[in-house]
């Protein structure tokens, strides 16, 4: 399918099928996962199965597949020693999508998307930011343009801006983006205080979600709505998506935590109540779902049956 086609779709009012996790099910197979550079060097090891996950994830409905380029801008892969090698990673990262694309019958009906996220180096054995790794902000700027533009030149349809939290990381991800001249996605990551309340999924203090929010711009954006976010909290967290964007909205959720330092995905939620989470969704406007670390081909199954329920009733009336 273009991109056009899918555009079509949406402005209709059409649901749109995402896909799952592609770093956690690498590990869960059991590709390596890098210490420092997470799972953007098993692209180099494990390539064939990377095409097999993609395919599964169409297998199961997904009309849009996304790259494994999550965390693979110099940034990371840096960390790694792979530094000399981030066109090769993420063009054959994308190479695997398009593999797994070409292979179906209705491969026509298939978006590739490229992931760009501003996630930048961690702290050894955990999943925080180290301040001590970071770069400045050109050199920031200069990774999120660099990955962006292999994006673009690599054969993706689509760049799916995933877990935008970070204010000053948001803006440089969103111009590296936009400068492609691709279409874009903007997905934002929340997550609820000690007190209960929703904010952006910063860790180093509590920032309102509106203020993630506002950064969404009038034009340029074709979808936005909620990523690696709790399945619980999307409702709330698109609340505040839909005072500043009022396109088609996104819930690509997470579930579970990962087990450091080796990159374990643990406590998903089930495919059974993934599908009650897509059928409120999609009830309150959700036109893209999908999901992101921990959700598998099982759990796109699910949302295609909360689709074809919804669909079903549609038609009933």
């Amino acid at each position: 399918m273009s991109y056009d086609v899918l555009k079509q779709r949406l402005d209709a009012g059409d649901t749109i099928i995402l896909d799952g996790g592609i770093g956690t099910e690498l590990e869960r197979r059991g590709a390596p996962m890098d210490p420092d550079a997470w799972c953007g060097p098993a692209t180099l090891h494990a390539e064939r199965l990377l095409t097999e996950i993609h395919a599964d994830y169409i297998a199961a409905g997904a009309e849009v597949i996304t790259a494994n380029t999550y965390a693979s801008s110099r940034l990371m892969l840096s960390l790694g020693g792979y530094g000399d090698q981030v066109e090769e990673i993420n063009r054959r990262a994308i190479e695997a999508a398009l593999r797994a694309r070409d292979a179906v019958s209705r491969s026509t009906s298939v978006v590739v998307a490229g992931s760009l996220s501003h996630m930048v180096p961690i702290s050894e054995g955990t999943m925080m930011e180290d301040s001590g790794k970071l770069p400045n902000d050109v050199e920031i700027a200069a990774a999120y343009h660099e990955l962006a533009r292999i994006l673009a030149a690599s054969g993706c349809q689509l760049i799916i801006l995933e877990m935008m939290y970070h204010p000053k990381r948001v803006r440089l991800a969103l111009d590296a983006a936009l400068s492609t001249g691709l279409p874009v996605w903007f997905g934002l990551s929340a997550r609820k205080t000690k007190n209960g309340t929703l904010t952006s999924y910063l860790q180093t203090e509590e920032l309102p979600l509106g203020e993630i929010a506002t950064l969404i711009p009038n034009k340029g954006i074709d979808a936005a709505g909620v990523m690696h976010t709790g399945a619980q909290l999307v409702i709330e967290a698109l609340q505040s998506v839909q005072q500043h964007f009022n396109g088609p909205l996104i819930a690509y959720p997470d579930s579970g935590y990962f087990e450091m330092p080796h990159w374990r995905f643990v406590d998903a939620i089930s495919p059974q109540r993934f599908e009650e989470f897509c059928r409120e969704w999609i009830n309150s406007g959700v036109q893209i779902l999908g999901g992101c670390c921990g959700l598998t081909a099982d759990h796109i199954r699910a949302v295609v049956r909360a689709r074809d329920a919804f669909r079903l009733a549609a038609n009933s009336q």
